[in-house]
């Protein structure tokens, strides 16, 4: 019974992981909640569900990504077949480019300045900022941001309408904009896509952009967590419990499958609605979370 409930739980942060994760409403700061409510029990030993966890939030994200890459495989794939002529190919290689350049200020916070603050403090980035009442500040002020943002947009031509029509310097930028999801509760889609619709880009456009820069950038962070994983196993010596394995792959899979439901709505629905009632949720979430701080701390 004890394993099905972990299965159970497994099956939930891969539903929360898959939804959250394109949605502009923070995946980190929803897992971080979710973690203290409804943690793993699995094993006994805390030292080890504590990497465990680590890797755990990130590596599901694998999960995410592969839904990304199914959806729009022909779009990012320059080999395909049905790339018949030079042009096209170009325009995919060039693409990969620009998403390659918005990935530098991420990775250059993510994973050299995390390393190099915790060798110096003994804590990494999200052991400094990893704190319910950062979650619920990133939450409301992303939220506002969004609502004055759509506000201030309304009845607007936009300057870019197409992924391919995004210029170097503004890939740059937006990449600078991921670069702040770092901090949980800001959102990795959030930061992106706010930073594209200030530098001028539809909503499709922005969406569309976060969801294709979400490749290396995931898939660089999981690599990370998972070879850091094994690195500490390694070190201690610890057993890793088959049942760690299972609702490692239950989280992975259910993240995948939620994922290309929820990609597919938000394509939909930027096509018709504003950002703005993802920036109401936000702030609304942020106040509850703010408020069981105070009432249970």
């Amino acid at each position: 019974m004890t394993m099905i409930i972990e299965w159970l739980k497994a099956v939930l942060y891969g539903i929360v992981e898959g939804v959250t994760e394109w949605l502009p409403i923070s995946s980190t700061g929803h897992l971080i909640l979710l973690e203290e409510w409804l943690p793993f029990r699995f094993a006994a030993d805390d030292a080890f569900m504590s990497e465990f966890w680590e890797m755990f939030q990130v590596v599901i994200q694998l999960g995410a990504i592969l839904a990304v890459v199914l959806l729009f495989w022909i779009r990012l794939w320059p080999f395909s077949f049905k790339k018949t002529s030079r042009e096209e190919r170009r325009s995919i290689w060039t693409l990969w480019f620009k998403i390659a350049l918005a990935s530098v200020p991420a990775a250059l916070i993510g994973i050299v300045g995390d390393k190099i603050l915790e060798e110096l403090t003994g804590k990494d980035i999200n052991g400094w900022v990893g704190h319910y009442t950062v979650v619920a500040a990133a939450l409301v002020v992303y939220g506002v941001a969004f609502i004055v943002i759509e506000r201030r947009r309304k009845g607007e031509v936009c300057a870019v309408d197409r992924v391919e029509d995004i210029s170097y310097s503004k890939a740059f930028w937006i990449g600078c904009f991921q670069a702040l999801s770092i901090l949980p509760g800001t959102s990795r889609s959030g930061s992106t896509i706010l930073g594209s619709m200030l530098l001028g880009l539809s909503r499709t456009a922005g969406a569309e952009f976060s969801f294709f820069m979400a490749i290396p950038a995931m898939a660089g962070g999981s690599s990370v967590k998972l070879l850091g994983f094994f690195s500490w196993v390694g070190d201690t010596g610890v057993r890793v419990p088959a049942q760690a394995w299972v609702v490692l792959a239950i989280g992975f899979v259910v993240a995948f499958f939620v994922s290309l439901a929820v990609i597919r709505f938000l394509m939909d629905f930027v096509k018709k609605h504003s950002f703005a009632s993802f920036g109401v949720y936000r702030i609304v979430l942020g106040a509850i979370i703010l408020l069981y701080w105070v009432l249970t701390r």
